[in-house]
């Protein structure tokens, strides 16, 4: 797939005709004035050329908000609908190779064709709107659901890109909202507390409908905003939950509902049963609509595959690759790098975000790295590797620092470094996990 924005030049609108998905990318980036690493919240530009398209989705439709867990919890429900029959679309961002990997149907990303063609119709759209300036991330949204809709699908699953309530997800109405868990996260466009960050991510829940919750100590906006809206909201440890041992657990649910003997999830990581939980949660308020046996669950929650998210690779040294990128994230996989056994020495190859709580999301890995291989981060918002130095050095965290170029640089240097009894954690960003994946599959 040639999902990656390349090197075309984006011409000015009506002059310019894409013929692949790399130079509509490449025209996407040139529509908005903050171009594709820019966030202008709101939704009345998605909503008018919404409106253009006519868009019609008669299916139900799972909206999934959270600071963390949004991806896991999307492939779960993904994997259990597939199982069950069901024509399955998933929308997720961001992407790590290609950008087709942000529209699937039935888990499989969708060809070049149809976005093409779904990014034709809303360019089309746009330009009966006055021309309107949208994002990157907007005109992504409506080219995915204009694809959706033309493939009949009979499940949507949605995920938010940001917060919630002025997400351009959120111009669609979910018959089931959930929210995975509300961190310090994106900080200046969502608020300073969780308090604030939690009103804007239950801006997706919507009257009479179900709307979950599975953070286990949920903010007070949280739960205000569902019962001034009418929602019919759930929340983990009251309403659903889960217990159970090493081999097995079981979910239970209002009335009295369990659903017992179920293997731990496919996906690796202590945070991932409560992404199950959640995931079996809304699949519980859609069944009357969307039944689902038994074995399509059992299924789903184990087979699947989210690349990048505390993958550990085969081989030696052993490489765990993990886009967490917050304190949140990042402290979820110090416990999980805790719990994989003994290794000599651990090595981190690390590049994030400039506007990311570096500091704070650095800081569980005190004493816990051997040698810290720091990458430049490029585009608008990269951070330096020299930037990051700095805070491992300021804060004392341990362990050898070097700089390097760009995250490529970093790993390899990590692998000749390695020995066969080390570990390297490549985390702090989605574009560190994917250029890493993309120099082992180029063999660099």
């Amino acid at each position: 797939m040639s999902g990656r924005a390349g090197s075309a030049s984006p011409a000015s609108p009506g002059a310019f005709a894409p013929a692949s998905v790399t130079d509509w990318l490449a025209y996407l980036e040139g529509l908005h004035p903050k171009g594709q690493a820019g966030i202008e919240l709101g939704l009345e530009r998605v909503q008018l050329v919404k409106e253009a398209l006519r868009q019609q989705l008669p299916c139900p439709l799972i909206t999934v908000a959270g600071t963390n867990g949004k991806g896991s919890t999307c492939a779960y429900l993904e994997a259990i609908y597939t199982f069950a029959g069901y024509r399955v679309g998933c929308y997720s961002s961001p992407h790590l190779l290609d950008y087709n990997e942000r529209v699937r149907i039935n888990g499989r990303a969708v060809d070049d064709a149809l976005l093409c063609a779904a990014f034709a119709k809303v360019e089309e759209a746009r330009k009966a709107c006055h021309g309107i300036a949208l994002t990157y991330f907007e005109f992504g949204t409506l080219a995915a659901l204009e694809v959706f809709a033309a493939q009949a699908v009979e499940v949507l699953i949605l995920e938010v890109g940001l917060g919630g309530r002025l997400d351009a997800v959120n111009a669609y109405d979910a018959d089931c909202a959930l929210v995975t868990s509300i961190a310090l996260d994106h900080t200046e466009w969502l608020g300073p507390t969780r308090e604030s960050i939690g009103f804007e991510k239950a801006g997706i829940f919507r009257a009479g409908k179900p709307a979950l919750c599975a953070d286990p100590d949920p903010p007070a906006s949280l739960i205000a905003q569902a019962l001034a809206v009418g929602a019919d909201l759930q929340l983990l440890g009251r309403d659903f939950g889960h217990f159970g041992d090493a081999a097995q657990w079981t979910f239970w649910g209002r009335g009295g509902l369990r659903r017992g003997g179920l293997a731990n999830p496919g996906l690796r990581g202590r945070c991932q049963l409560r992404n199950a939980c959640a995931a079996l949660a809304a699949v519980e308020g859609l069944k009357t609509r969307l039944p689902v046996s038994m074995s399509a669950v059992r299924r789903g929650l184990i087979e699947l595959d989210l690349p990048g998210r505390f993958q550990v690779l085969p081989g030696r040294p052993t490489i765990v690759l993990d886009v967490a990128h917050n304190p949140q994230a990042v402290g979820e996989l110090v416990d999980n790098l805790a719990g994989m056994g003994f290794f000599a020495r651990t090595l981190a190859v690390v590049g994030m975000l400039a506007d990311k709580d570096i500091a704070g999301s650095l800081a569980p890995l005190a004493g816990r790295i051997d040698r810290w291989l720091l990458a430049d981060l490029g585009g608008p918002r990269g951070a330096s590797a020299a930037s990051l130095a700095e805070v491992v050095t300021a804060a004392s965290l341990g362990g050898e620092v070097e700089c390097l170029s760009s995250p490529e640089q970093a790993f390899a240097r990590s692998a000749k470094l390695a020995g066969e009894n080390d570990r390297i954690a490549v985390f702090g960003s989605f574009y560190t996990v994917a250029a890493v994946m993309r120099s082992m599959q180029n063999g660099r």
